[in-house]
């Protein structure tokens, strides 16, 4: 039941994490894209990092990113550059938010 939480504190945080980045850059579409934008990304990032195996790690987080980057600039109907624009900046903020996130908590 914990990982089930924490698979959804993580899937909202990360929804609007991308929310915000897509608003930044023009984006029309709501919440629910990018909720949906964020579960699409973990399902293909996952999946691929299943079949291609751990042992081809660095292989499978580049097909993974650029799988997402693909469904990205579908979802919001963007070209791949902006999509590749989007998700550094959705990085970079997904970085900060780790650093910060647990110094928050009741530790």
């Amino acid at each position: 039941m914990a990982a089930f939480i924490v698979f959804l504190v993580s899937l909202l945080l990360s929804a609007v994490i991308i929310y915000l980045v897509t608003t930044l850059f023009g984006a029309k579409e709501g919440f629910g894209t990018a909720l949906l934008a964020a579960f699409v990304g973990a399902a293909l990032y996952a999946a691929i990092y299943f079949f291609l195996r751990p042992e081809l790690g660095w292989i499978a987080s580049i097909v993974g990113g650029i799988t997402w980057l693909i469904a990205l600039s579908l979802l919001y109907d963007i070209g791949f550059l902006k999509a590749l624009g989007i998700a550094f900046l959705i990085w970079i903020i997904t970085i900060f938010v780790s650093f910060v996130l647990p110094v928050v908590g009741p530790y």
